[in-house]
């Protein structure tokens, strides 16, 4: 047998619960638990706490990676489950979390359906092209990447009560689609890995503390 098919026979005989052992994936998991929690208070309609949670979410998908690159003796079978896991976890958090805030901030009104689909399908197309095509080097993505869209939410939402109602759920339904735009726009954008990491954890602190 080929050293390349043995391994891959190796990878296919451990359980699906054999990679939740790993630290990494368990962080990309509490980030998953964090983005629920997002998404429950988005439809209760307590959208501070939304945003507040997934911020959280945010900084725990920064984490994943951070840990998995410092863990030089990880197995290659967990190198491999592991972006396939943290892709789908930005599906729920950053897809499916700002298409749910949107809809519920909208009292769930038809028109604000279209946007909320447009949120989904770009993120899925998103996360399928980088899937295959990676970024164009190790420090920059092709577009804006879709955890960036709800830091901005978040800043954004701070505005709020300058508006009524109505009026910031426009300017949220516009606001988002603009995002979208730079989502799959063909633009070189930064990959805030390193130091950045401490920022994340500063804005999100401050942040907990201002919606809180």
């Amino acid at each position: 047998m080929h050293q390349s098919d043995k391994v891959h026979q190796e990878q296919k005989e451990l359980t699906m619960l054999h990679f939740v052992k790993d630290l990494p994936n368990i962080c990309s998991l509490a980030g998953l638990f964090f983005a629920l929690l997002a998404i429950y208070y988005a439809v209760l309609g307590t959208f501070p706490l939304a945003l507040i949670f997934i911020l959280w979410a945010v900084l725990f998908d920064w984490l994943d990676g951070i840990i998995a690159r410092k863990m030089k003796s990880r197995s290659q079978a967990h190198k491999d489950f592991g972006p396939q896991l943290d892709s789908l976890i930005d599906m729920v958090s950053f897809g499916v979390f700002p298409a749910v805030f949107l809809l519920s901030y909208g009292n769930f009104n038809p028109s604000f359906i279209p946007g909320a689909f447009l949120i989904v399908a770009t993120s899925a197309i998103r996360l399928s092209y980088f899937n295959i095509f990676g970024m164009i080097d190790g420090q920059t993505y092709k577009g804006l990447a879709l955890d960036n869209n709800v830091i901005i939410l978040a800043l954004l939402y701070l505005f709020e009560g300058f508006f009524s109602h109505p009026v910031f759920a426009i300017i949220l339904y516009t606001a988002l689609i603009v995002m979208l735009g730079f989502n799959l726009a063909p633009i070189k954008t930064p990959k805030f890995t390193g130091k950045w990491i401490y920022a994340l954890v500063i804005y999100t602190v401050i942040m907990t503390i201002i919606l809180g």
